[in-house]
């Protein structure tokens, strides 16, 4: 289990501005069977050096609603290394669009969305995740340059991949509830044999 979670002052926070957090990616030997892609890492991602970790973020309980995750993971007080090995034999992966944290994912500017854009293709040609779910609309139309692209499943893959757009988890995309997130997390995990 976590330690208990933690409590961070803005000072704290700040001090984690520009800090980047290593992707999760499953080990030699495990497959890569879904690549989630988050816009950037927030300032408590980068503080725990966990993807999705602020307490607001409903992407691991939407996971779980949807039966991606087979066990909770509170990652608020940083993820356990249980909790990472959890993931990586369910063959899921974690990483961003741009590796610098910021407060908002609105401070990033289109080049960097642009520039995270490639580097996400180079990463999934390197990885060769069977699908790809890149949380949100917004910042996949900047990186990829695709203004009408709308969410769910896209018309093309990417490097081998299927691909979808999910929304967003965070606890500022306030229309999206759990159980709507895990309805939208369910179909790429299904299409990548993730669900039974």
């Amino acid at each position: 289990m976590p330690s208990a979670r933690p409590s961070f002052t803005r000072a704290e926070l700040e001090s984690y501005r520009d800090a980047e957090v290593p992707d999760l990616l499953p080990g030699p030997g495990q497959e890569l069977h879904l690549l989630f892609v988050g816009i950037n890492p927030g300032l408590w991602t980068a503080a725990t050096q966990t993807h999705f970790a602020h307490p607001g973020n409903r992407f691991y309980p939407a996971l779980l609603r949807a039966g991606v995750l087979t066990q909770a993971v509170d990652p608020a007080a940083g993820m356990t290394d249980e909790d990472r090995e959890h993931l990586r034999e369910r063959g899921i992966g974690i990483t961003n669009l741009v590796r610098r944290a910021t407060a908002r994912a609105d401070e990033l500017t289109a080049d960097e969305l642009r520039e995270g854009g490639e580097r996400l293709l180079a990463t999934i040609a390197r990885t060769r995740p069977a699908v790809v779910a890149v949380a949100g609309i917004t910042a996949y139309r900047q990186a990829f340059g695709v203004r009408k692209a709308q969410t769910g499943e896209q018309p093309e893959p990417v490097e081998g991949a299927r691909l979808w757009v999910v929304p967003n988890p965070s606890g500022l995309n306030a229309h999206e509830t759990v159980e709507s997130l895990a309805v939208a997390y369910a179909e790429p995990a299904g299409a990548a044999g993730l669900l039974d």
